[in-house]
Formats: structure tokens, sequence, C-alpha cells
């Protein structure tokens, strides 16, 4: 239920009065859910604003906090990006 609330974007108050869940209980609910799961949360996705493009038009650049950058330039290779992408999921 606690995990159903977090995915739902409802308010606590929102989603208790949809299931008829006293606010106090999914509230102590939510509470012992996020105690239980603090770590395991997967990364989220933010958003995202193209600044300039490449010279080609095809090329892409990620600024991660830390000034960490990943590029994607011309002739990349789809499978390279997708294995990376799995890796960042997975941390």
């Amino acid at each position: 239920m606690a995990g159903e609330y977090d995915a739902s974007g409802l308010s606590q108050e929102a989603f208790g009065r949809q299931r008829d869940i006293p606010l106090k209980t999914l509230a102590r609910y939510v509470a012992r859910y996020r105690k239980q799961t603090v770590g395991l949360e997967p990364p989220r996705w933010v958003a995202a604003e193209v600044a300039a493009r490449g010279a080609h038009g095809d090329e892409l650049a990620v600024l991660l906090p830390g000034g960490r950058r990943i590029e994607v330039k011309r002739g990349f290779d789809i499978a390279t990006l997708r294995q990376l992408v799995a890796v960042l999921e997975q941390v």
C-alpha cells in the first residue's frame, strides 16, 4: 500500500480518501515503508534542456552534479549506450 502511495503522485490525504484509509494509518505505513527502503530507491530522472546543438546536430551531452559529463557523439554505438544506462539505473 505505501509503495502504491509513493508511485501514485497523490497527497496522502487524497490517496487515503481514494482508498478509504485513515490519514494517520497511511502516514504510519508510509513512514515504516520509507525506513525499510532507504537507499533502495531507484535513481530519479530529472528534466533536461537542450542548450545547444552539436556541429552535426546529433551530439548529446548530459552534465551531472559534481561536474561530471556524459557525451554521445556522432557514430556512437547504441548497444554501449544501453549498457551504460542499465548500469546507471542500478546505482
